[in-house]
């Protein structure tokens, strides 16, 4: 056996280690180091874990027992419990006639087209969103353009931007100013092509994006407009279409990557909208587009069915909040947030999110429990 060394960390201690002999069979060094570097990164996420759960941000899963809606079961719960997280904005998820659409195309398509998409599919369709942004960016922009994005951007887009060997810059959450300035540098440096990214909607605190400002800036300094509308497709706008009919901005954002998976019936799937050139190009050479696999037929035929109902009932986007129906409850505190949310479970969920599912009974609901919770955790006071 090889004895440690106190005090010295694994990583040199397994340095030691030239070869061991056990029985009939050796294990040479290399076996050994792999062995010794699994364990050492087992300790290092272990610590890693424990810093989270130290700092109180440890994110505890909730198992769902039940279908989705304004009341659901969780595993562990005896009563049902008001469900105010779910991106679920229209309340299509259980509609019974998304959940016929998804039962015919079993039938008709099966579970799974088990295959990619030059086999069987002409439709830029991705696993989800976040697959969206990952393919976009590294096959528009080159190492000479620029993107310029929001610093509050969704980490997907954020994550995209990373991919591409543009020139990036970072403007303030919202600030259009800060944002001409950036455009500025990048004209000075003759970038060919300059990428406006952000959220249309942001979707820890709601608030939108400047699109009317965004987009003269965009004519001004000749540049593109991207903007992901998760938290906007299906609901947001009069009819539904998102941040830009919201402002009627129709036909100036040059580029809309969305989701199927919140108010289109909040399965999977995600896509690319935007210039047929820039679609058969994305077809040509979008990675997480080109290696995945295709969406499974019922989760299509879901999130079609949805927007039937959605272009067919016109009034069904107007059932939410007239601005938008994420509703952020600012602690200022990460472990009062997360206390906060765990003492709510069985109530309602911190960073609330209205849907068209919910009564006003529930929402009121909501509120008496955050007012209860806020008092026993002193952060409410009653006024006397």
């Amino acid at each position: 056996m090889v004895e440690l060394k106190s005090g010295i960390p694994l990583y040199f201690k397994i340095l030691d280690i030239l070869y061991l002999t056990q029985g009939q069979g050796h294990f040479c060094l290399n076996q050994v180091a792999r062995s010794s570097s699994a364990a050492v990164t087992r300790l290092v996420l272990e610590r890693e874990l424990s810093q989270i759960k130290d700092a109180g941000t440890y994110k505890s899963e909730r198992i769902i027992t039940s279908k989705q809606g304004a009341s659901i079961k969780v595993k562990g719960q005896t009563k049902g419990i008001l469900n105010f997280c779910a991106n679920n904005y229209l309340g299509l998820a259980s509609h019974p006639e998304v959940i016929e659409a998804g039962k015919k195309a079993l039938d008709t398509h099966g579970a799974g087209l088990s295959s990619v998409r030059f086999i069987c599919d002409a439709a830029i369709l991705y696993a989800s969103c976040f697959d969206a942004n990952a393919g976009l960016f590294e096959v528009l922009l080159n190492e000479e353009d620029a993107v310029l994005s929001d610093e509050l951007n969704h980490a997907s887009i954020i994550d995209g931007i990373r991919l591409c060997k543009a020139k990036r810059y970072r403007y303030k959450h919202l600030d259009v100013n800060d944002l001409e300035t950036q455009l500025k540098d990048a004209v000075s440096k003759s970038c060919p092509k300059k990428l406006i990214a952000t959220d249309g909607v942001f979707s820890m605190d709601g608030n939108v994006a400047k699109l009317p400002e965004i987009c003269d800036l965009a004519d001004k300094y000749e540049a593109l407009v991207f903007i992901d509308e998760c938290h906007a497709t299906g609901f947001f706008g009069s009819t539904g279409r998102g941040t830009e009919e919201y402002f009627g901005l129709n036909g100036r954002i040059d580029i809309i990557n969305s989701t199927l998976g919140k108010a289109l019936g909040g399965a999977a799937g995600g896509y690319t909208a935007g210039p047929q050139e820039l679609v058969d190009l994305l077809r040509q050479r979008s990675r997480p587009y080109l290696f995945s696999n295709t969406l499974p037929p019922p989760v299509v035929a879901c999130a079609s069915k949805a927007i039937d109902l959605i272009m067919q009932n016109t009034d069904l986007p107007k059932k939410g909040d007239k601005e938008h129906p994420i509703c952020p409850v600012m602690l200022g505190d990460a472990r009062l947030a997360t206390t906060f949310a765990d003492e709510m479970l069985g109530k309602a969920r911190i960073r609330v999110q209205i849907s068209a599912s919910h009564s006003e009974h529930d929402i009121d609901r909501a509120v008496d429990a955050f007012v209860e919770i806020g008092r026993k955790l002193k952060i409410l006071f009653d006024n006397h």
